[in-house]
């Protein structure tokens, strides 16, 4: 599980106002935890809202995240304090029903978000508290778009099984997938429903859905995960963003693939070791978050560095050291994961890693399953995988591509 510190990291943290503040921390059921950084702002292509000056000179009102784009707001903009992922299932009839069936729901779902994303929310439980500041994604799994025929990149297909693995088919996969952030779940609620009753009214039915939060934290600052280490420490830059996240130029470019985990972390047993056995296993230190190798936080690790007796500085079953870019040609993930918390027994990681092709993780997640210091603590128990559409353009709908 790549949950270190070392694929994703923005240039600010998530916008949480002291209300949202508070909200985050109710949904949560009043669990103070930790989750993964937002996403780097240049990968956004520079900031994608603006704001107005009040009448009485008092702050900017924030304005809403725009829906329509080249690439969904969803991957490109700061991630918000809390999440919601839906996966549906559509019918299987014939393949030309079918094919409308998500032509329909792919209408009604830009209709639905970008409704919701807007100044003016059409549903009266998402006015008269400013902005929703939502943002979403939707992406289409890897079994639908071999049924139905359509104009996915060649290489997008589901994860091979990883030793370790206790996967719940229940609590993964699907033919469609959605995620939706805001600064609080209320937003998420209401926009959940008036997406499930979308899908309900293509024919699709609900498949599994999780919820997930991020802690407060100020902008600049990396989050911590629920082991207690700073998460998302360095995510691609847009160079390296347009040669491992994107698509190749093409029908493709604006879009990415999905790869989505839940983690259960034994969050008691990995508190209960000494300091140093944790910085060890992880490959960083928890308190600043430099590499064993470094000073600061954002010092590049050098996996090669030795002590004297021959041994390296960051172990060979660190953590870090097996998610390294120079151990796979300098392939990087784009990190925008989120904590969750289902109850004392099951709290963990919501990992979400944006990449051209699903395959950049499956040799990280196999060199993982074999080594990673941190295995006695983790347990895969969910996985899907989904090609995240191009934005739609205004006036356009989600999923334009598909049909080429």
């Amino acid at each position: 599980m790549p949950t270190e510190p070392e694929n994703a990291q923005p240039s600010t943290g998530p916008a949480v106002t002291g209300v949202g503040r508070r909200r985050a921390l109710l949904a949560a059921g009043g669990v103070l935890a930790a989750g993964i950084g937002a996403a780097v702002g240049e990968l956004a292509g520079g900031d994608r809202t603006s704001g107005h000056r009040g009448a009485t000179g008092g702050p900017p009102p924030e304005a809403a995240v725009p829906f329509h784009g080249a690439r969904q707001a969803g991957v490109t903009s700061p991630q918000p304090a809390a999440t919601q992922l839906i996966a549906f299932d559509l019918p299987q009839t014939s393949a030309a029903a079918d094919r409308e069936a998500l032509r329909a729901l792919l209408d009604a779902l830009t209709r639905t978000l970008s409704s919701a994303a807007s100044d003016a929310p059409a549903d009266p439980r998402l006015q008269g508290g400013g902005t929703t500041r939502l943002t979403s994604l939707v992406g289409v799994g890897p079994a639908l778009a071999t049924r139905l025929g359509l104009n996915v990149p060649a290489r997008l297909e589901d994860l091979p099984p990883f030793p370790g693995d206790r996967l719940d088919p229940a609590r993964g996969g699907g033919d469609l997938l959605l995620q939706v952030c805001a600064a609080d779940h209320w937003t998420l609620a209401v926009v959940a429903e008036l997406a499930g009753s979308a899908a309900r009214a293509a024919g699709a039915a609900p498949r599994w859905s999780q919820s997930g939060f991020l802690p407060p934290t100020a902008p600049g600052t990396t989050p911590r995960n629920l082991f207690g280490f700073k998460d998302g420490t360095a995510n691609p830059d847009d160079a390296a963003a347009r040669q491992w996240v994107w698509g190749p130029p093409g029908p493709h470019e604006n879009g990415t693939v999905l790869v989505y985990r839940r983690i259960r972390m034994d969050t008691a047993a990995f508190a209960a070791l000494p300091e140093d056995r944790k910085n060890l296993a992880m490959g960083r230190r928890i308190g600043d978050g430099a590499p064993l190798t470094g000073t600061a936080e954002h010092d590049e690790p050098d996996i090669y560095t030795k002590n004297p007796d021959g041994s390296y500085v960051i172990p060979a079953t660190a953590h870090v050291r097996l998610t390294s870019p120079r151990l796979d040609g300098g392939a990087r993930m784009l990190r925008r994961g989120y904590s969750y918390d289902d109850g004392p027994a099951d709290r963990g990681l919501l990992f979400c890693a944006f990449v051209r092709d699903p395959a950049q993780f499956s040799r990280v997640q196999s060199r993982l399953a074999a080594r990673d210091a941190l295995n006695p603590h983790l347990e895969h128990t969910a996985s899907a995988v989904a090609y995240v559409l191009p934005g739609a353009r205004e006036g356009g709908t989600l999923g334009e591509v598909l049909w080429a």
